[in-house]
């Protein structure tokens, strides 16, 4: 699964330049985006222009009568997607990218009562794109929540080890675009959920501070801190 990702990149600018956002969407760095949080996306308008959104991280079906069920859909999976009735419809007409630069993982170790935290990135370090879906719910009292769900696969060799799944990295500009055009047929966009290949991705661990969901801060990306040395007793 993906349960927790960062945007932590220091220049705005980049990423406004790389996925054409324009000044319409507040872009700010994000350490530890949590499910729940409302987060930086492209999506498109129904003439299928590109546009730059704020969505909910946890998708929400139409039908839902609970908005809280977005806490249960945070992920779809890429082997499932299109046979799901809370999917299958954004799967085919309303797909989105999900910005980001990296995403954490945990993985549990014999002996260690904590799971030890990764984060996993592009080996270049460049923003890239989650394959995403989203959707729109309409309250009861006329309210609107757009919300969305990271499309996710099989994780490859290098980050097995770690968990057995991974989101769907989409490789370059050209994937994204094919993502987001509602034409794009259905055995494409089924191909295009791939598992980015090993030599794409880098994994580093870092300490316990991301493992928090509601620490939002640089040091969610600090190392490990080194184990605590046992002290020598003293004599007398």
């Amino acid at each position: 699964m993906c349960g927790r990702y960062s945007l932590a990149g220091p220049n705005p600018a980049n990423l406004r330049e790389r996925f054409a956002l324009g000044d319409e969407v507040p872009v700010r760095r994000r350490w530890n985006v949590a499910p729940g949080d409302d987060i930086l996306a492209v999506t498109t308008s129904r003439e299928g222009e590109r546009r730059p959104d704020i969505l909910r991280w946890g998708f929400v079906p139409f039908w839902a009568k609970d908005p809280k069920v977005g806490y249960k859909m945070i992920n779809a999976r890429s082997e499932t997607a299109a046979e799901k009735p809370a999917f299958r419809d954004a799967l085919s007409r309303r797909r989105c990218l999900i910005l980001a630069d990296g995403f954490y993982e945990w993985q549990p170790r014999a002996g260690q009562k904590k799971k030890q935290p990764f984060w996993i990135t592009r080996a270049d370090g460049e923003p890239f794109a989650f394959a995403g879906l989203w959707g729109t719910w309409h309250a009861p009292d006329d309210s609107v929540l757009r919300s969305c769900t990271i499309i996710t696969t099989a994780a490859n060799d290098r980050l097995t080890a770690i968990h057995d799944r991974m989101p769907v990295m989409l490789p370059s500009a050209h994937e994204e675009a094919l993502w987001l055009d509602a034409s794009t047929p259905a055995p494409l966009v089924q191909a295009l959920m791939a598992t980015l290949p090993s030599s794409a991705v880098t994994a580093r661990e870092v300490g316990y501070a991301v493992s928090d969901a509601r620490h939002d801060e640089p040091d969610c990306l600090d190392p490990p801190l080194p184990p605590a040395e046992t002290a020598e007793p003293t004599l007398f």
